[in-house]
């Protein structure tokens, strides 16, 4: 039996099932877009990477950052009908202000307080001493 790899080089316009913008053709670094550059949202159409053979269709929800060794930001998305998680390479014209508070959410969120932190942080900062 083969394992083959299709993958489909699919760069298509189409209207994004979050916030129901039209989104254009990716014009720089990606032979097909899979998500909205607006909002960050995907759908679900992958059971392998750029397979586009996924019968879900459910929409993927943008939640986290994840930072490759080479520094390249990639989305983390999570399926909410069907909960899979997948990386996606962020795009060139990705909005930088969603992707940037995606990366601060778990900040935003912390389950301490995060003064003491930061005092200690500074007071480090002040003395010289490395973090």
């Amino acid at each position: 039996m083969s394992r083959q790899k299709t993958i489909v080089s699919q760069n298509e316009s189409f209207i994004c099932i979050n916030c129901g913008r039209a989104v254009p053709p990716a014009t720089i670094g990606t032979r097909h877009r899979n998500h909205c550059p607006h909002c960050l949202w995907s759908r679900h159409v992958d059971m392998r990477t750029g397979d586009r053979r996924s019968s879900c269709r459910g929409g993927m929800v943008p939640i986290g950052i994840w930072v490759a060794g080479d520094g390249e930001w990639s989305l983390i998305h999570r399926c909410e009908k069907c909960g899979f998680l997948r990386p996606n390479r962020i795009g060139a014209e990705d909005n930088e202000g969603a992707l940037l508070a995606l990366a601060l959410k778990p900040i935003a969120g912390l389950p301490f307080p995060a003064a003491p932190l930061m005092e200690g942080i500074a007071a480090l900062h002040c003395t010289g001493e490395a973090l």
